[in-house]
């Protein structure tokens, strides 16, 4: 077995993109959010000022009771759960969290096999507004309980006096440590001493503070939390996702090299840094991203990338009533697309072997039964169909409508097993069962992909029996002329979020949480909407009752 696989493998088992980095982050925000039960009324603090100019990933809340109370309000959460929880004691409750670092270990399982680990190192800030002796109990009963969990034993316990306040070390029986230091009200917690300390150098003014890069403004009164990933913080995270891409995109080792180098260099050049806020609007919890991109990579995809508003919607026909996953891709011209995104591939990364890029491309489209995407976007008419019938992502499938079937034709896969003569309906259909794909054609439109999706979207009958035209939420998916519009939906978010804040109605209860998502190319870079029952602050409590 290759080792060399397993050693990209090995560093990876992370999240997937950079957003899956903020979850990470966030995720310690909100854990430490839910157990913040103590708090008395004073003066609002700018956590901001607390926090190091350097800090790689910044999240904040100003109140907690306002950002969890939209969740516990959603529909999906109130037929789950047996009860809301009262949020009062979370009243004005403020956090900051800052990520200054990540570090890779290396865990083996067997002599060829091992499992990597990326750890943040952080610190969190928090003003409980609560007497000093309140809020020395709580570092000393619920963050040790919270450090307990997180390294799964009991740790040992140091007390002493500190930097002007009470001072806490815990540590694991495998060595690992976590810190705490309570000041008055302010509680500062992470798994890195020497952040704390900047915290603390920041707080005395002796270094300067994240408000000073100028990125991140006062928290607006109408957000429920805002986050923000610096360029220092992108270039770090650039290389986990490499490692992640290179072991998933290919199993050969000089492929994966070269993934393992292109990537990061990709990501570093084209994205400057990423702000988040997150609203309650009447339509559900509202996400924003601003991804800021160098202006000549922002002009390209602006160009390139920009949506057809006359492109139909035809196809929604195929998109069953709670699939998992859809997504159109609505670009004026889907070729040009495409090689635009290929150009600012080459154009951002400093050296790469000829013609290895155009190698590599096929490689994303394998799983769809396309072997060659030129050709084959040649021909797509927006608006492309992206479904997918699994939530574990396993059952692809790509609906289009094309200008040349042959052409289309083409461009697929040799498939190896047998063809079927068209049906009473006109459906022509092609099967490999080695590879376990499938396409299908009728007229104008075609399904490519796994063999069990292309089933589910494009049945004898072309449309599939399980269409609903009267959905509110595939309604809103037809009718937007977002560059990309994504629709999910998902089974097990609400029972996970009441299994953390509350209980459920019964073991049989069972929810359906939708997000909707619209994502644009401006001259500034990437500015993609979600519209969701639970929101990224959501989708991070139901990951630790999952986990």
């Amino acid at each position: 077995m290759n080792t060399d696989k397993h050693r990209y493998k090995n560093q990876t088992g992370q999240p997937k993109t950079i957003k899956k980095i903020l979850f990470l982050s966030v995720s310690i925000c909100v854990y430490l959010w839910l157990i913040f039960l103590s708090s008395c009324s004073s003066k609002p603090t700018d956590v901001r000022a607390l926090v190091p100019a350097d800090s790689l990933v910044y999240l904040e809340t100003n109140d907690l009771a306002a950002a969890l109370q939209p969740i516990i309000d959603s529909k999906p959460f109130t037929e789950v759960a047996k009860n809301k929880p009262d949020l009062s004691a979370l009243k004005g409750v403020q956090l900051a969290v800052a990520v200054t670092g990540f570090e890779t270990s290396e865990e083996k399982v067997n002599e060829e096999q091992s499992i990597g680990r990326v750890q943040p190192r952080f610190v969190a800030i928090a003003d409980t507004h609560a007497f000093h002796f309140q809020a020395v109990g709580f570092a000393e009963q619920k963050l040790g309980s919270f450090v307990a969990k997180i390294y799964d034993s009991e740790p040992t316990i140091d007390k002493s006096e500190k930097n002007g306040g009470k001072y806490f070390t815990w540590t694991a029986a495998d060595g690992r440590k976590a810190y705490a230091l309570v000041i008055d009200s302010l509680i500062y917690f992470g798994n890195d001493e020497s952040a704390i300390d900047k915290c603390l150098a920041t707080k005395r003014g002796e270094t300067d503070s994240i408000i000073k890069i100028g990125k991140i403004h006062p928290a607006d009164p109408q957000t429920l939390a805002s986050g923000y990933v610096s360029t220092d913080g992108i270039a770090q995270i650039a290389n986990i996702v490499g490692l992640k891409f290179a072991s998933e995109a290919s199993e050969d080792s000089e492929v994966q090299s070269a993934i393992a180098g292109i990537v990061p260099q990709l990501l570093r050049n084209s994205i400057t840094d990423i702000s988040w806020t997150a609203s309650n609007t009447n339509e559900g919890i509202e996400d924003k991203y601003l991804i800021s991109m160098p202006y000549q990579v922002a002009d390209v995809f602006n160009e390139a990338l920009a949506p057809d508003s006359s492109a139909d919607s035809e196809l929604i026909v195929h998109v069953p009533a709670n699939v998992p996953s859809a997504t159109f891709y609505n670009f004026r011209d889907l070729q040009i697309a495409w090689r635009s995104a290929i150009g600012i591939v080459k154009k951002q990364i400093d050296a790469v072997p000829s013609g290895f890029i155009e190698q590599l491309s096929p490689i994303l489209f394998a799983s769809y039964a396309i072997h060659d995407p030129d050709s084959f976007l040649k021909v797509a008419r927006p608006k492309l169909l992206a479904l997918n019938f699994s939530h574990e992502g396993d059952l692809p499938v790509i609906c289009a409508k094309t200008g040349n079937l042959i052409s289309s034709q083409r461009s697929l896969v040799s498939f190896q097993s047998h063809f079927e003569e068209p049906n009473a309906h006109g459906v022509l259909t092609w099967f490999d069962d080695q590879l376990e794909l499938a396409a299908k054609f009728a007229g104008d439109e075609l399904a490519v992909g796994n063999d069990e999706g292309v089933g589910r979207a494009f049945n004898s009958e072309l449309a599939n029996s399980g269409y609903n035209a009267n959905d509110i939420n595939l309604q809103k998916f037809a009718q937007s002329n977002a560059a990309i519009t994504t629709l999910t939906h998902t089974k097990t978010d609400a029972i996970a979020i009441v299994d953390i804040i509350s209980q459920r109605k019964g073991d049989r209860i069972k929810s359906i949480s939708t997000s909707y998502a619209e994502t644009n190319f401006t001259k500034v870079g990437i500015e993609r909407r979600t519209v969701s029952d639970f929101g990224l602050i959501g989708s991070i409590i139901a990951q630790l009752g999952q986990d």
